[in-house]
């Protein structure tokens, strides 16, 4: 019986990040809510 051998090889890379994102808490009473979590 033949033994079989498999190779790979795997290159993976994300983004970079961008930028990002800044968001407020908005609520009707409180002018500046400061950040939101999201």
């Amino acid at each position: 019986m033949t033994t079989f051998v498999d190779r790979v090889q795997l290159y993976a890379q994300a983004g970079d990040g961008g930028i990002g994102c800044a968001s407020i808490l908005r609520e009707k009473f409180k002018p500046l809510g400061g950040p939101d979590g999201g």
